[in-house]
């Protein structure tokens, strides 16, 4: 009843939607895709494009396709925990400016998972600049992990779409919300005593892929295996080769607000690459020669750069494999097969 009251209202609300409401996408898989505007927030600006009505309301009915997809084999539930305060307060006089941001997340545990032993958690970055934790992308992934016996967070970090306006200008690329997804890490081994602080694994692609990898250079400690598929790892280049448009992105008031040009160095903390010497985490990178969104140059210099520290960990660098950018999360035997060998490799690690 519920999923059907949804979709009739996501029906009418499309019908409703003023023609200029279209969402608009920057910059590919990697870009932005803008959430709903509350009345009381500011208007978008050109960078941002312009915002879905519908937004929260997709998001709720997302919400009823995750349990609907996965409940025979997972418990699935989604939860809220404080982040770290905003990194941008206007007022930061005004009551609550310095509050904790409240982060919303995916929980999946497998119904035959032994709940009385220590189990693997694994951390899901989501992919995507304004993404979210989309059953749509995601479900076909995330059933597999459950046969793998994994249990799972996936954060809705700040700058998700989903939750309006105000949390989507809430993005602190590279920054706080890496601090989010940690958060999510710390929460789950708090609610659940079975889970094995000492067994946690980080996984992610793309946007997704450069949090991961974030998480693991930033807190060496707090990971026992990663895997980052097609990461985005070096600002400084990939504004490089990206449009005019995917660089205003970035630059615009509530993102980092500086080029590249006149702030190198914020670029450079926000960057996988600058943290390469900190690697002491079981790592494996994909990244596939013909991917239009994540350049398979940017990926390489950040091979070149943890040799070039004396790191010891896993890649591979598929040749023209079709899909491109999104070539192992499609349901095709070649992607089926490359994340074959992400789960061999997070089993090396992770499993008893």
């Amino acid at each position: 009843m519920r999923l059907s009251l949804i979709l009739l209202s996501v029906s009418l609300l499309a019908q409703n939607a003023p023609p200029t409401a279209a969402p608009v996408t920057a910059g590919g898989r990697g870009g932005a895709t803008p959430g709903a505007t509350p009345a009381a927030a500011a208007p978008a600006t050109p960078a941002q494009g312009q915002v879905n009505p519908n937004d929260t309301v997709l998001k709720a009915l997302d919400d009823v396709m995750w349990v609907q997809k996965l409940s025979d084999i997972a418990d699935v539930d989604k939860v809220a925990y404080a982040g770290p305060p905003p990194a941008h307060i206007p007022n930061k006089t005004a009551p609550g400016a310095g509050n904790p941001l409240i982060i919303r997340a995916y929980t999946f545990i497998p119904k035959k998972m032994d709940r009385t032993k220590k189990q693997p958690l694994l951390v899901l970055a989501h992919q995507g600049i304004h993404g979210s934790v989309n059953s749509v992308e995601l479900a076909h992934i995330m059933r597999e992990l459950m046969e793998q016996s994994y249990a799972v967070i996936a954060p809705d970090y700040r700058g998700s779409s989903g939750y309006g306006q105000g949390f989507l200008n809430q993005i602190d690329y590279g920054g706080k919300e890496v601090d989010d997804v940690i958060a999510g890490r710390d929460w789950m081994l708090e609610k659940y005593g079975f889970l094995d602080p000492k067994r946690v694994g980080a996984i992610g692609w793309s946007h997704g892929g450069l949090i991961t990898l974030m998480e693991i250079l930033l807190h060496p400690d707090g990971f026992a295996a990663a895997y980052a598929g097609v990461p985005v790892s070096d600002l400084v280049l990939r504004l490089g080769y990206q449009s005019d448009a995917y660089r205003a992105i970035y630059s615009s008031p509530n993102h980092i607000g500086k080029t590249v040009r006149d702030d190198i160095k914020e670029y450079e903390k926000r960057s996988p690459i600058t943290y390469a010497a900190n690697l002491k985490t079981p790592l494996l990178i994909h990244t596939n020669t013909n991917d239009e969104d994540v350049n398979v140059l940017e990926v390489k210099r950040m091979i070149t750069a943890l040799k070039a520290e004396g790191k010891k960990f896993d890649y591979k660098i598929y040749e023209d494999a079709p899909g491109g950018h999104m070539f192992n999360r499609l349901d095709t035997k070649l992607a089926r097969d490359s994340r074959e060998e992400v789960y061999a490799f997070l089993a090396k690690y992770l499993k008893n």
